[in-house]
């Protein structure tokens, strides 16, 4: 079996399974609720902004230029909070509000 390229097995995988963007998304998320690994987050963000047909494809769907959102979604990345709901919607999801167990 020919070695496979893990980034490009895992964008693939995420463009074919939205139940699995939607599950690799919210471990993103948990893992930086833990951690507060913010390039990780964003490395996150971007995978499944390219498996959803890339940043021009993002840049469109949120009126956010595409080199902003490069920007924005690099390991150096510091985007404001509007961009990032910007993102999320383009990614087909929303900010939302959740208790923290105490």
């Amino acid at each position: 079996m020919p070695h496979r390229d893990y980034r490009a097995a895992l964008i693939n995988d995420l463009r074919d399974d939205a139940e699995e963007r939607h599950a690799y998304l919210e471990e993103a998320f948990a893992e930086y609720d833990r951690d507060g690994d913010t390039a990780a987050l964003l490395l996150a963000l971007r995978t499944v902004a390219e498996a959803q047909g890339g940043i021009g494809r993002l840049a469109k769907a949120t009126d956010v230029r595409r080199q902003t959102l490069h920007k924005a979604l690099s390991a150096a990345g510091n985007p404001r909070l509007n961009t990032v709901g910007a993102i999320l919607r383009g990614l087909g999801y929303r900010i939302a509000l959740e208790p923290v167990d105490r």
